[in-house]
């Protein structure tokens, strides 16, 4: 039988293109965190802020960002998850990685970039699924625009939470709010949407709403203002199975083939 899961988000401002004052600054989160939890999650690039020079603050998969992330997992015995800039093969990606207290990483790379940006211009696109597992919990990692595209998201696999992590700018902030409830109603499954706050170099200002869905769509933990917030929800896996065994949705949904 699987146990709830508890789940942290930390809503934070970030430097631009600054990685040891970021890493600095979420140290002093996390180091004042007072409640356990099973995962920790931080926002996209949560090193850099929205980059399109990633060349300024790309790390590797064995830089100073991934053995930190280690270090801390080990520390607080949860899992720590969030995307950075890493450079691989002669490629830039934007990577969600996630590592448990066991040093077991796991990774995503964007799949959709963000071309309004310029981002399909300096980051690969992610060829992966981003399906893992934890404490026997399926789990899917996507990141920021990847919200907008419903079919990459398709809960064919029967995943149990779908996890975003986002620089989501304040223009749209009503846009990140509607998908993240549609994603959890039409996938049955607890969805979670981390956001940053602060303003970036570009004049870009993101206003949080960092939330958690459960899967008919209700918010069970948020924060809606513009504040460095820690958002902590209690995940129930049996409740979302009779869920679902009480709304056999997932078995009526088409079938398809991602690629």
């Amino acid at each position: 039988m699987k146990s709830d899961l508890n789940v942290i988000a930390l809503q934070v401002p970030l430097v631009w293109e600054e990685v040891a004052l970021n890493r600095n600054f979420i140290d002093t989160q996390l180091q004042g965190l007072t409640s356990q939890s099973d995962v920790i999650l931080l926002p996209e690039m949560f090193t850099s802020g929205f980059t399109m020079k990633p060349e300024a603050v790309a790390e590797t998969m064995q830089g100073e960002t991934i053995q930190w992330m280690k270090e801390w997992a080990k520390k607080l015995n949860s899992a720590l998850g969030g995307s950075l800039v890493i450079k691989e093969n002669e490629k830039f990606y934007n990577r969600f990685i996630f590592i448990t207290p066991e040093e077991e990483l796991s990774y995503y790379d964007k799949r959709h970039p963000f071309t309004l940006a310029g981002e399909h211009l300096v980051y690969n696109t992610g060829t992966n699924d981003g399906l893992i597992t934890y404490k026997g919990w399926k789990i899917c990692l996507r990141i920021c625009y990847d919200l907008r595209f419903p079919v990459w998201s398709r809960n064919i696999q029967y995943y149990d939470i779908l996890i975003y992590v986002a620089n989501w700018p304040s223009p749209r902030i009503n846009v990140w709010d509607i998908l993240l409830q549609a994603r959890a109603i039409e996938n049955m499954s607890y969805v979670i949407g981390v956001n940053r706050i602060g303003e970036d170099k570009k004049g870009d200002v993101y206003p949080g709403h960092t939330a958690v869905y459960d899967g008919l769509g209700k918010c069970i933990s948020t924060q809606k203002n513009s504040v460095e917030s820690v958002v902590t929800a209690k995940l129930n896996y049996l409740e979302q199975q009779e869920l679902r065994k009480q709304l056999h949705f997932l078995e009526d949904q088409d079938s398809f083939e991602l690629c």
